[in-house]
């Protein structure tokens, strides 16, 4: 395939910076059709890119123009649009959630089994930062030992009033949950969430700061802080601890300073900033794997794990002990 003629469904702040960055960056895919509930949205979109504009998501995806989708439309639409694109048996890259249920999940995972390829993609876009590829590396190859711990912090400066309790687990704790699991190679086997006491910063709808906590299969204990309205920036730690040192991510590199007799170092504020490189490693590598026949990156299987842990969380929070990740065996069609 000498170009990967992409056709995305969604349009909004997210859809738009994959076109921007595929049309301006990166090699080997070209934007060919886009589609969005926002019509008018969708058809400036289609102008400045040169794209044909779809009314319906459905039609984009049965397109015989189109190879692959990317899928960026609002939560609730991702399943709908993924299945689409599984029975259509083309390549379709989602962000994250895969889905909104773990229901729904397990049926996108039952639907590309039965069509009998790999075909799907989840944005779990922290796996292509460098600071956690070098982590991994450092733990693949044994330079801590077995890995016993994990500290985790997930870090907003403010949100809206209206931000509810599960977003904290589902929106932000998510790119944790599978991000931990690939960095140690690992099962989950238990969770629970801590609620500390509340920052005065929150909505009313929220407790924040919360405290998640899961043990694997092999024992290793993860903690994860989320805080979403810490105020004083946008601040993503991890550390794995093992037998004989740890390995912590690197903060982003900004430039240190003096003035007004202070010396300090800029804190990053926003995400787009933070991994805006990771989203382009993650798309470049989406287009390179799918032109060659295959998907490398997080699948169904990894988005179905991330909703069903999830789902435990927020019954462990709800009942206030520790709940099973209850999950089948792993497939072979995903080892």
């Amino acid at each position: 395939m000498e170009e990967l003629r992409i056709g995305v469904v969604g349009t909004g702040a997210i859809g738009r910076k994959h076109i921007r960055r595929i049309t301006e960056r990166l090699k080997g895919g070209k934007v060919v059709a886009v589609s969005d509930a926002n019509l008018a949205g969708a058809q400036a979109v289609a102008a400045e890119y040169g794209a044909e504009l779809f009314e319906d998501g459905g039609a984009l995806i049965a397109s015989p123009g189109v190879d692959a989708v990317i899928v960026t439309a609002w939560d609730p639409a991702h399943k709908e649009y993924v299945m689409d694109a599984v029975r259509a048996g083309k390549y379709v890259f989602c962000e994250k959630p895969l889905a909104t249920t773990a229901a729904d999940c397990r049926e996108i995972v039952e639907a590309e089994q039965a069509g009998g390829k790999r075909l799907v993609q989840v944005g779990f876009m922290r796996r292509y930062d460098e600071g956690y590829r070098r982590m991994k590396e450092a733990v693949d190859g044994g330079f801590v030992g077995a890995p016993l711990m994990v500290h985790c912090a997930h870090r907003n400066a403010s949100m809206d009033p209206e931000y509810e309790d599960d977003y904290m687990i589902t929106q932000c704790c998510i790119h944790e949950i599978d991000l931990v699991k690939w960095l140690i190679d690992d099962e989950y086997e238990s969770v629970r969430v801590l609620l500390p006491r509340s920052t005065k910063f929150t909505g009313r709808r929220l407790h924040d700061p919360q405290i998640a906590q899961i043990r694997t299969k092999k024992g290793v204990c993860i903690d994860v802080e989320i805080f979403v309205n810490c105020q004083f920036g946008y601040d993503i730690q991890c550390q794995v601890v093992g037998e004989c040192g740890t390995v912590n991510l690197p903060d982003p590199s900004y430039l240190p300073y003096r003035k007004g007799a202070v010396r300090g170092v800029a804190l990053c504020t926003n995400w787009e900033d933070r991994f805006v490189e990771a989203y382009n490693v993650e798309l470049q590598e989406w287009i390179d794997a799918t032109r060659a026949g295959r998907v490398d990156g997080p699948n169904a299987w990894d988005g179905y794990v991330a909703a069903v842990t999830a789902d435990a969380m927020i019954r462990a929070r709800e009942a206030g002990e520790e709940m099973p990740v209850d999950l089948p065996e792993r497939p072979a069609f995903y080892r």
